[in-house]
C-alpha cells in the first residue's frame, strides 16, 4: 500500500536508545514537533547478516543527515531487549555497537502491518481455517517524511538486497530544493546541478542544455 503524498501513520511504538533507555516514539510527531525530516528504515531482524551493514552505514552518514535537518530512526519487529543486546555486541562480532540513533521495537507488528511491509501471507482452507506462510518479519522498507508529516519517498527492498545510503541523501537534497525553489528535479539530479521549471518551456530549456 503506497503512502507517498499522505501523512505518515500517527502511532506510538516502543523503541530502544543506545543507552538502553526504553522509549515510545511516534514518527509522525517526531517530524512535526521537531520540524525535521525523518528517515525511517526497516530491516528484517537483529543478529542477522545484511542488517548490521546497513545500520552501520546509516550511522556513518548520520552527520550528513543531521546537516540536512533529518532524524534517522531504525526499526524491526525485535524486542527492546534484543535491540539492547545487539547494541552491546561489538561490530567485529556482527553487532551494532556504536549506533546512536533510536531503533523501534514493533513487536506486535502494529505499524509494520499498517504499512503493509510484513512478509506474511494468510490462506484459508475450505473449512475457513487459517494457515500462514512467510518469515513474519519486515522487508527493507524506507520512508522519508517531511516537516508536516507527509511521506515524500518510500521504497521496499527484498531481504537479501542492502540499501544505498547516499541515494537517500540525494532524495532529501532534491526534495529540499523543491521546497525552497519551487523547481522540479530531473533524472540523476544532485545538489549543485540544474533543476527546471515544471512547464513546457522549463523542460525544453533543460533538455536543450543537457
Amino acid at each position: 500500500m503506497a503512502i507517498v503524498g499522505k501523512k505518515f501513520p500517527s502511532v506510538s511504538i516502543d523503541a530502544m536508545s543506545e543507552m538502553g533507555d526504553d522509549l515510545k516514539i511516534n514518527v509522525f510527531e517526531e517530524a512535526v514537533s521537531k520540524q525535521s525530516k525523518v528517515l525511517l528504515f526497516w530491516y528484517p531482524k537483529d543478529f542477522t547478516f545484511v542488517c548490521p551493514t546497513e545500520l552501520h552505514a546509516f550511522q556513518a552518514a548520520l552527520p550528513d543527515f543531521e546537516k540536512r535537518n533529518t532524524i534517522v530512526i531504525g526499526a524491526s519487529c525485535d524486542t527492546n531487549e534484543v535491540h539492547f543486546a545487539w547494541l552491546n555486541t561489538a561490530k567485529d562480532n556482527g553487532g551494532i555497537e556504536g549506533v546512536t540513533y533510536p531503533i523501534l521495537a514493533d513487536t506486535h507488528r502494529h505499524l509494520a502491518n499498517i504499512l503493509g511491509i510484513v512478509d506474511q501471507d494468510v490462506a484459508y482452507d475450505e473449512e475457513g481455517n487459517e494457515s500462514f506462510s512467510g518469515s513474519n518479519v519486515t522487508f527493507r522498507a524506507t520512508y522519508l517524511i517531511d516537516e508536516t508529516g507527509k511521506v515524500f519517498h518510500e521504497s521496499v527492498n527484498d531481504m537479501p538486497v542492502g540499501r544505498n545510503v547516499k541515494e537517500y541523501l540525494r532524495l532529501i537534497d532534491a526534495y529540499a530544493h523543491v521546497q525552497k525553489h519551487g523547481e522540479v528535479c530531473p533524472a540523476n539530479w544532485e545538489e549543485g546541478k540544474s533543476a527546471m521549471n515544471a512547464n513546457r518551456t522549463g523542460v525544453a530549456e533543460y533538455l536543450s542544455a543537457n
